[in-house]
């Protein structure tokens, strides 16, 4: 299977195992990622944007100083601007912080559901997923323009699917 329809076929399996919206940053410098996926609800998204959350997002936090994967119940705690409360308003009301670094680049996602939180095997999977997504979308040994025009393309989709 060709790089194309592997990241297609992993990206469109993320919106089933998560079915309120996920966003995944792939391979973060400083705080600008190479890509950008999310399909969190459109008003949680501008909400995000426009109160400029990221950098005090605990998911975010988390995402940039740990590896592997938490539940956001778990970061509760660490959340003292209420983002995880807030997201609840849009139906993200459980999700998972999950974050990798290989090959010196860093990419962090977090998934989310409505009705119930997610299952250590679920967990496992999406990590899986993630790890994979990293590695095809990677570009230590060069990228082709037409791989980067697709990505890109692909964001938009994800990110804009009225575009």
């Amino acid at each position: 299977m060709d790089q194309k329809t592997e990241i297609k076929r992993i990206l469109t399996s993320l919106q089933s195992a998560s079915p309120s919206g996920f966003a995944i940053a792939f391979h973060i410098r400083f705080t600008t990622p190479d890509f950008l996926f999310q399909t969190y609800p459109k008003a949680w998204t501008d909400r995000y944007s426009e109160q400029g959350m990221v950098m005090k997002d605990p998911i975010v936090r988390w995402g940039f100083a740990q590896n592997g994967a938490i539940r956001w119940s778990e970061l509760e705690a660490e959340d003292e601007f209420g983002i995880i409360e807030q997201s609840r308003g849009f139906g993200m009301n459980f999700g998972i912080a999950s974050a990798i670094e290989d090959g010196g680049s860093r990419s962090v996602a977090g998934f989310a559901r409505s009705e119930r939180e997610f299952t250590d095997a679920e967990i496992a999977s999406l990590g899986d997923a993630l790890a994979e997504l990293h590695k095809l979308t990677a570009n230590k040994d060069g990228m082709s323009d037409d791989l980067r025009d697709y990505l890109q393309e692909m964001s938009v989709k994800f990110t804009h699917p009225s575009a």
